[in-house]
């Protein structure tokens, strides 16, 4: 069998779920940007390509195999089953493949810097204390609203130059490894079953899981109850366990979530959009 460094469980939905800075209403070159600045990112990893099609139509097959070899993609077809049972299909195909020990969890509207997915390999094989990495810094750490939630004393490294820190919580992009998501995916599919991203991260990170301290902060913010409640209800086995696995983000940010008021601070995502659209225009012209 074919070894690769990374293996990647890639799910994909035709139609607009957030409201992305462009493409709000054209999901197909939504997702053709995002692809492409995702393959440019990769750099010169070898990589294997779970393609989950979630009620996709034949172009959006075609579209990987306009940026990747057929030999390194696997195409898994799904009839339209959501979100939720997605995230359980990547778990389950991640786990039960063996082209490689590192693997990550993509979605489809992710922007990506170039050549940076090396950058997060390393730091994860490098560093014994990084079970999780995200490639995106998101906002939420920033926003005054949830600064409560977020008001922890994070630990910090610096590789490849960028800082990287502990984060009490992110998205459902992120990189790992096979022992890591076998020894937490309990906790993970718990969001197959209607949990919340950010809950099932404080549940593994705990980060505030103190009682008192999530009453505190429930208190203070009562749009919070719902997060909180779904942290210290969901699955209290490893809630109530003392390991405390640690979740990295970088700073300048890998990758954002093209979702309009979440894009990741300090950058000037209008003329980085418009970057990567003209690419793809001299890609196209270029096949």
């Amino acid at each position: 069998m074919k070894k690769y460094d990374l293996t990647v469980a890639y799910r994909i939905y035709p139609k607009v779920s957030k409201v992305p800075p462009v493409f709000s209403e054209d999901k197909y070159n939504l997702a053709d940007i995002c692809l492409n600045s995702f393959k440019k990112s990769i750099g010169s990893l070898k990589v294997k390509m779970f393609v989950l099609l979630d009620g996709c139509p034949p172009e959006y097959e075609e579209l990987f195999l306009k940026y990747f070899d057929a030999g390194d993609l696997t195409f898994i077809k799904l009839n339209g089953v959501g979100n939720y049972a997605t995230f359980g299909f990547q778990i389950k195909t991640l786990l039960e493949q063996n082209f490689s020990e590192i693997i990550y969890f993509a979605e489809d509207d992710y922007l990506y810097f170039p050549d940076q997915f090396v950058d997060m390999v390393q730091f994860l094989k490098e560093n014994e204390d990084v079970d999780f990495v995200s490639p995106y810094d998101h906002l939420d750490y920033y926003n005054s609203k949830l600064h409560d939630l977020h008001n922890y004393p994070s630990f910090i490294k610096i590789s490849n130059n960028k800082h990287w820190r502990t984060v009490g919580s992110t998205c459902l992009t992120f990189l790992t490894t096979k022992e890591t998501l076998k020894k937490t995916k309990n906790v993970f599919l718990t969001f197959t079953d209607g949990n919340e991203d950010s809950s099932l991260w404080f549940n593994l990170t705990k980060y505030n899981m103190g009682k008192w301290d999530m009453l505190k902060i429930s208190l203070k913010n009562p749009f919070l109850l719902k997060v909180i409640y779904k942290t210290l209800t969901r699955d209290k086995t490893q809630t109530t366990s003392n390991k405390q696995w640690k979740l990295w983000v970088p700073i300048p940010t890998i990758a954002t979530h093209m979702e309009n008021d979440y894009l990741s601070p300090t950058i000037n995502w209008e003329e980085v959009i418009k970057m990567r659209i003209d690419e793809n225009s001299k890609d196209k012209i270029t096949e």
